[in-house]
């Protein structure tokens, strides 16, 4: 099992659906939302959590733990078309404190999550400063209907290996034969999920409904983490 650290881990999606691809363990999360901590707390009690990604970045050697692979569901709100859109000028903007992390601890595999928006404003960047990093990087258009969800949620993964030392052509046609099932894959919604209850404009009795709407919309959808970490143990069993 590799070893995993989660950033921006909101409820734990990201560890969710490795576990269950066999994939890796957590080591390490970080999340800014007490709630949030607190899920993840519950559910990995004996994984330590940090609270802020920009301390994290001050000293990752003495901060963050060796990785085999890190994650990240960033923030989304500056690249949204649900908010202002004010890309790197938004102090919500964290992924040069990300690229800090990574350039530091060296993972084999990175993955990270961001909304639809994030193609047109910020993505470039993005894979420009992992190729800078010596990382090969393919960028997957997922969405949650796409495991049979019933809903769509359009969601871009960036999957990205470092290949400063190594050369794997095996490794860039399995990225190569993902991508290829991924953009075939047909947006429908199936079965396996039980049918989600309409939502009323008011709800009576359900204790911290605000931190769970946040927390539900800030998540990550495991089943699709799980197919993600399918394909990269796979590739590495090829390597």
């Amino acid at each position: 099992m590799m070893a995993h650290v989660d950033l921006c881990s909101g409820i734990g999606g990201f560890a969710l659906g490795f576990q269950w691809a066999g994939l890796s363990k957590p080591v390490l999360f970080c999340d800014i939302e007490p709630w949030s901590r607190k899920v993840l707390a519950k559910h990995w009690p004996d994984v330590p959590i940090a609270e802020d990604v920009k301390e994290l970045a001050n000293d990752p050697d003495g901060n963050v733990p060796d990785c085999d692979i890190l994650t990240a569901g960033y923030p989304c709100q500056p690249f949204s078309h649900a908010g202002k859109r004010l890309g790197h000028e938004d102090d919500r903007h964290i992924w040069p404190y990300l690229l800090q992390i990574v350039a530091q601890k060296r993972p084999a595999w990175c993955c990270f999550e961001n909304v639809y928006g994030h193609v047109s404003m910020g993505l470039d960047q993005v894979l420009l400063d992992l190729e800078a990093e010596g990382y090969a990087s393919r960028t997957f258009i997922v969405p949650a209907c796409g495991v049979d969800a019933p809903h769509l949620r359009y969601r871009v993964f960036v999957v990205a290996k470092d290949v400063a030392d190594t050369n794997s052509p095996r490794c860039e046609e399995q990225r190569r034969s993902q991508s290829a099932q991924e953009k075939h894959q047909a947006p429908q919604c199936g079965s396996g999920w039980l049918l989600e209850p309409s939502v009323g404009r008011v709800a009576h009795g359900i204790p911290k409904r605000v931190d769970r709407l946040r927390g539900l919309g800030n998540a990550i959808v495991p089943q699709l983490a799980m197919k993600i970490g399918q394909a990269i143990k796979q590739c590495e069993a090829e390597l």
